[in-house]
């Protein structure tokens, strides 16, 4: 578990987080939506100390990280893995030389438990085979996984993805969703999604954290979005007409 407490932070005289406070669960798939500008990407950065906040706590469990040295630190920060928008895969680096990086920057293993691992992780995405390919020779959503794989290595407690979906087709976009879920499922690890895809939302929105102009606008779940009365959740996730009947068609059954 990860639990947020009064976080603000300020760059300059915009205040960008205004009091936001939220517990994501471990197991599940905890998702951050709102509009651009609400706060989702700094308030991603702050949950994994890439950037420090301005006031607020944040414990990893029953610690509380704000409050730690820098060893300690690090030692929290290796058992998070990023799978980060872009994928930030190494292009002159192989799928296994990608997925093994993590390695062998943080473990004491053998080359042959390294290998026995990107294998593991590599079968896990459903990319076996792939080892000796290199980014530019593999399809979008397969580099998506590669970046999956790469962030599981470690066996993560903690798992944060960027946009997962960006630039992907709906299709593969459902394979990305259903493979984190699984996952984070069968790892039983605390999932934290920054996204906008609605489909995401709908999908796999086991806890939906809804951020608005710096704040806290709205907590739930994806049942509890075709029934909710908050306003400002209903002008974000029913923008459009289609959905807009979508969800009139769902309370009227």
């Amino acid at each position: 578990m990860i639990k947020a407490v009064d976080i603000r932070k300020s760059f300059g005289e915009q205040e960008v987080l205004k009091g936001v406070s939220a517990t994501f669960e471990k197991g599940k798939t905890n998702l951050i939506i709102g509009l651009s500008g609400a706060g989702k990407t700094v308030f991603l950065k702050l949950l994994v100390g890439l950037i420090a906040p301005t006031s607020g706590e944040i414990w990893y469990g029953e610690t509380d990280f704000l409050k730690l040295g820098k060893q300690e630190r690090t030692d929290i920060r290796r058992e998070v893995g990023m799978l980060f928008q872009g994928n930030a895969l190494f292009d002159s680096m192989t799928v296994e030389e990608n997925v093994r990086f993590p390695l062998d920057m943080f473990s004491k293993y053998s080359k042959k438990e390294k290998d026995l691992q990107v294998d593991k992780c590599l079968e896990r995405v459903n990319l076996v085979g792939s080892n000796k390919k290199l980014p530019g020779e593999i399809s979008g959503g397969m580099q998506k996984r590669v970046g999956i794989a790469r962030a599981i290595i470690l066996d993560p407690k903690y798992l944060f993805c960027d946009e997962p979906n960006s630039g992907l087709d709906p299709k593969t976009s459902i394979l990305i969703d259903e493979l984190i879920r699984e996952i984070t499922v069968d790892n039983n690890m605390t999932t934290i999604i920054n996204t906008h895809d609605m489909n995401s939302v709908m999908e796999i929105g086991d806890k939906i954290i809804l951020l608005h102009q710096g704040e806290l606008a709205w907590v739930g779940n994806k049942k509890d979005v075709m029934t909710s009365d908050n306003e400002t959740l209903q002008n974000f996730i029913f923008a459009s007409p289609f959905l807009q009947r979508l969800r009139k068609a769902y309370n009227t059954r």
